[in-house]
C-alpha cells in the first residue's frame, strides 16, 4: 500500500470512529491537527501527500501524523509491492474493506439502534466474511430465521409481530 492510500484510508477510519459517519475531509484533519496536536501541515501538502506527489513525509510530519491517527510512525511509508505488515491473505484484505463498509452501515442507520448494533456487532467479530455467509445460509432455509430470532431474542420477535411477550 502506498503512503497516500494509508493516509485516505485512515481519513476513512478517523471519521467513522469520531462519529462523522464519512470519511473526514482533508480540511478537517489540518484542523484537527491545529487544535489537538498543536500545529498542522498545510491542506495542499496532505493533498500532495496522498496523491502521490510528495511520496516522503518529513520526520517531523510522519511523527505529527501518526500521534493523530494513533498508528506507529513506521506505518506511514511505501510499502513495496506485495509487503504486508502482517500475514494477510487477499481474504483478510477484503474482510477489512467489508468490516469498514459495515462500520458505515451502522452509522447510516443510526435511527434503527437494532439494525445499527448488528451491523458494528458483524464488523467487530474476528470472521465478519463467515458471519454473513452464515446469515445467507440462515435465510435460505424456511423459517429459520423467524424460529431463531424468536429463541434468542423473544422481545424482538414479539415487536416483529406486534405482539408483546
Amino acid at each position: 500500500m502506498q503512503l497516500g492510500e494509508k493516509i485516505r484510508y485512515l481519513r476513512e477510519v478517523e471519521g467513522v470512529l469520531r462519529g462523522l459517519g464519512r470519511e473526514m475531509t482533508q480540511l478537517q484533519v489540518i484542523q484537527a491537527l491545529k487544535k489537538e496536536q498543536g500545529r498542522a501541515i498545510s491542506q495542499a501538502y496532505l493533498s500532495q501527500i496522498e496523491s502521490g506527489a510528495r511520496p516522503h513525509l518529513t520526520d517531523a510530519t510522519r511523527m505529527l501524523l501518526a500521534r493523530f491517527f494513533k498508528v506507529h510512525p513506521g506505518y506511514l511509508v511505501n510499502d513495496p509491492e506485495g509487503y504486508y505488515t502482517e500475514l494477510m491473505s487477499d481474504v483478510r484484505a477484503k474482510e477489512d474493506t467489508l468490516d469498514l463498509w459495515l462500520i458505515n452501515g451502522s452509522e447510516r442507520f443510526q435511527r434503527d439502534p437494532a439494525v445499527s448494533k448488528a451491523l458494528l456487532s458483524v464488523a467487530k467479530h474476528e470472521d465478519s466474511r463467515r458471519c454473513l455467509v452464515l446469515l445467507d445460509s440462515i435465510l435460505e432455509v424456511p423459517g429459520l430465521a423467524d424460529r431463531l430470532l424468536h429463541v434468542l431474542r423473544p422481545v424482538a420477535a414479539g415487536e416483529k409481530d406486534g405482539d408483546s411477550q
